[in-house]
């Protein structure tokens, strides 16, 4: 039977960990109000159609902000993929509103 070896841990660098940890904050902080605005936009679009979108719009915008905010706090560059995420609550919600 072969011996299991087992990698010993690297210790975190304190700025990683500041890093995750303003990420995650960052994340929970723009995310709350990106995913409420687009799901409340799609009761707003029903009685007045341009300020439900108004809304909609603005939780996409909260939603790329947040996003790049994540990648510039981890130093990575602003225009790429990861980007999508930040307007996947709009996306979904724009099939209600529309």
């Amino acid at each position: 039977m072969p011996a299991i070896r087992r990698r010993t841990p690297r210790p975190m660098n304190i700025e990683t960990v500041q890093r995750w940890v303003v990420s995650a904050v960052l994340f929970h902080v723009g995310s709350v109000p990106a995913v409420t605005l687009a799901v409340y936009s799609i009761g707003v679009a029903g009685d007045t159609f341009g300020k439900g979108v108004g809304l909609w719009l603005m939780s996409g915008v909260i939603g790329v902000l947040t996003a790049a905010g994540i990648l510039a706090i981890h130093r990575r560059r602003l225009v790429s993929a990861w980007l999508l995420p930040g307007i996947l609550p709009t996306a979904v919600t724009g099939f209600f509103i529309f």
